[in-house]
């Protein structure tokens, strides 16, 4: 079953849905992290039940990243996501350090990917259904410039600006 809740944010309202989990800490894997005005942003579909429990150590790790307290988030995303080179990517992004920025040169490079491929990899980056939890606001562009961030650049700049990058 799929559940969802809203929660208050600096960034505005995040729409958090997930799917029931044994192993998740708190019960629920998180399938999706948006915000309103995002390139696309999830939707509250049928058949989705709010559940505001279902997201409490989900909501209880943003409060604390958002307050400064939190450097690397311990969720456990929902399966099935993404192509298979998109996940790769995703996993990428996964791996970058708190505090940190890369290029998307740099991270095709660390991925094997050619130069013609950085293209591809943008792609991908901007389909991340994670947004927050699984960093692609910490990719930059070669001259160390901000682009592309499906919540808007403002909202990339407050989240490196809140990690100090």
């Amino acid at each position: 079953m799929t559940v969802y809740t809203t929660i208050d944010s600096p960034l505005g309202a995040l729409l958090l849905v997930g799917e029931a989990s044994g192993t998740a800490k708190g019960g629920t894997a998180l399938a999706s992290l948006s915000m309103p005005g995002q390139k696309g942003a999830a939707a509250v579909l049928d058949g989705w039940v709010r559940d505001d429990e279902a997201f409490t150590v989900i909501t209880a790790q943003l409060r604390s990243y958002f307050a400064g307290s939190l450097t690397r988030f311990d969720i456990e995303y929902a399966a099935g996501a993404g192509t298979a080179f998109q996940r790769k990517v995703w996993d990428a992004l996964d791996a970058l350090p708190y505090g940190t920025t890369t290029t998307y040169g740099r991270l095709a490079e660390q991925l094997g990917l050619s130069r013609a491929a950085v293209r591809a990899l943008g792609t991908a980056i901007g389909r991340n259904p994670l947004l927050v939890v699984r960093p692609c606001h910490r990719v930059i562009g070669a001259d160390g410039s901000l682009t592309g961030y499906a919540g808007g650049l403002e909202r990339k700049r407050l989240l490196l600006d809140l990690e100090a990058a």
